[in-house]
């Protein structure tokens, strides 16, 4: 090993401390609240306590808004992406800034300006009353939840997705369609398969913050619908019994693990058709 890359090796030393001091040790100091009680002996009730009806009912209710959105986002993404490739490199590229430019501004504002727009006397339905139309009642419900995570996540799906798009030799899809291949076929036999790490990355940080987000749900549904994330920092703040909230954590971090093997798993086979298909 030259010297060379020895130096480099010790640049990644402030890394790997980040990584130990904030990421390693409190993930241990959860687990060992987890698996223990207010005595410190070892006990499984604060990871089954997530089959509690209240508990349960709010974890089946995360997993439902964290699949709805990640498909929404899929399905908004796709479309987006082809339409961004198809424009001329520099308009596409200002599009996409135009796509992430919200994410520039603070968190909990964007989250406000979605309240006052979906609110009952909001933007929205003040104009709808203008227009001679019935106004929406979504203020405080589940589609106000679908629709702040959705606004909030939909970025980080496009921009994986696009990189992996545009990556694409242009001379692959030229060949499909000289084989007579029209626009649906080349997306499922070409564009799609192709696209698979970034739809893998973008699953990723849709899926899971999705279904952990608490203050979403706090701020778009008032505090009337529990995801499985607010009932882990009520327990922190309100309870200040870290034992259950850290055993929800931990049961929590043990299903988005074996949900997302699942999925990288099933991914990799539609990659290897797709690289079949690109052989062939």
């Amino acid at each position: 090993m030259s010297n060379t890359t020895r130096g480099f090796k010790w640049l990644s030393g402030p890394y790997l401390l980040w990584c130990v001091g904030f990421t390693v040790i409190p993930l241990l100091v959860i687990v060992q609240y987890a698996f223990t009680d207010t005595t410190g002996a070892f006990t499984l009730s604060n990871i089954l306590a997530i089959l509690d009806p209240i508990h349960s009912k709010a974890f089946l209710f995360s997993l439902e808004i964290a699949l709805g959105c990640t498909v929404l986002c899929i399905l908004l993404a796709y479309p987006l992406v082809l339409v961004f490739r198809r424009l001329h490199l520099s308009r596409g590229k200002f599009m996409l800034f135009v796509l992430i430019l919200p994410m520039w501004m603070n968190f909990i504002l964007r989250l406000l300006a979605w309240q006052m727009l979906l609110s009952n006397n909001g933007i929205i339905n003040n104009l709808l009353i203008r227009l001679g139309l019935q106004p929406l009642a979504v203020a405080n419900t589940w589609i106000s939840i679908m629709i702040g995570v959705i606004y909030e996540y939909l970025p980080y799906m496009v921009l994986p997705i696009y990189n992996a798009i545009t990556d694409i030799d242009e001379g692959v899809i030229q060949a499909a369609q000289d084989l007579g291949a029209d626009s649906g076929t080349i997306f499922r036999k070409v564009i799609f398969p192709l696209s698979i790490p970034g739809l893998k990355s973008g699953i990723t940080m849709v899926f899971v913050p999705s279904m952990t987000s608490f203050v979403i749900a706090d701020l778009l549904g008032g505090g009337r619908l529990q995801l499985i994330g607010n009932i882990i920092e009520q327990e922190f703040n309100r309870s200040m019994d870290w034992h259950l909230g850290s055993g929800l954590s931990v049961a929590l971090m043990v299903f988005v693990l074996i949900s997302m093997a699942f999925t990288m798993k099933s991914e990799n086979v539609v990659e290897e058709e797709g690289r079949q298909w690109r052989v062939n």
